[in-house]
């Protein structure tokens, strides 16, 4: 069967392969640089979560520190407040002190992972 001379090309057209978007979305990130509702609710998002963390470690430090004076008035030997404070209380500073770095920086490689899309 010789094709007809007369017949046509057709063409035929997709969707664009490569846009400036990706699949219709913008990435957070975008939307942070942005400045859009959705960006200032994943920002605000870390600053909540690093508030909390800064609440706890602030209620921990206040129920290990505030009964000292207590303790102190309890017992009037001077080598009892001075083994408290030497010993007895930088350990857990130490401690808390790490922990919530660890937990700081914990919630912002999370918050990093998020808006890279990884």
């Amino acid at each position: 069967m010789p094709q007809d001379p007369t017949e046509r090309r057709v063409v035929v057209t997709g969707p664009p392969r490569r846009t400036g978007r990706a699949s219709g979305h913008y990435r957070p990130r975008t939307e942070i640089d942005e400045q859009t509702t959705l960006g200032h609710t994943y920002v605000r998002s870390l600053m909540r979560i690093q508030l909390r963390a800064g609440l706890t470690v602030f209620a921990v430090l206040a129920l290990l520190i505030g009964p000292l004076p207590l303790v102190f008035a309890a017992a009037p030997d001077a080598r009892l407040e001075w083994a408290v404070l030497g010993f007895g209380l930088y350990p857990p500073l130490v401690l808390l002190a790490r922990w919530y770095v660890r937990r700081a920086e914990r919630n912002e490689r999370d918050f990093v992972r998020l808006v890279e899309d990884r």
